[in-house]
């Protein structure tokens, strides 16, 4: 079994279906618009500011994927661009589906020897421990945002 190929695989299927949860983003988000995207139920986020939160650790990881330096914090990880417009919305998605593909096609290319290594710094763990978690928390968001979609359909 080759895991790189394998993480890779459950962060497609993550994004386009066929995961064990039976629940993908892509199909999560269609037919939203910036509207909903942008509403906030509550003391929620908006489904945009989640979009946009998975997206930047995906973007982080790319960076280190491809051989660039560690940079993200925390404390940026919500700043989602402003979204007055569906082109705004579809600006974002099409970003997340672009770096989904990278993201997946580096990993599939990740020597699967090095899975043990440390991940930019020994204190953030193995590469392994940052690949298979980064889908651990894209599935925890990808949860809130069905359940704010939920929440938005009531409401309406």
């Amino acid at each position: 079994m080759n895991i790189p190929a394998q993480i890779a695989k459950q962060f497609r299927d993550f994004n386009y279906g066929g995961n064990y949860t039976g629940v993908n983003l892509k199909d999560t988000l269609e037919g939203l618009t910036w509207a909903q995207a942008t509403q906030k139920p509550g003391s929620f986020n908006t489904i945009a500011a989640l979009v946009f939160h998975i997206n930047y650790y995906i973007s982080v990881e790319i960076k280190v994927l491809e051989g660039g330096p560690l940079e993200g914090s925390d404390k940026l990880s919500y700043n989602v661009p402003p979204i007055n417009s569906q082109k705004d919305w579809n600006s974002l998605l099409d970003k997340v589906w672009k770096d989904a593909e990278r993201f997946a096609s580096l990993v599939e290319q990740f020597p699967e020897n090095k899975l043990d290594d440390a991940f930019a710094n020994e204190k953030y763990g193995t590469w392994y421990r940052n690949l298979a978690g980064v889908i651990e928390h894209c599935h925890y968001h990808l949860g809130q945002i069905v359940l704010i979609k939920k929440l938005l359909a009531q409401a309406n």
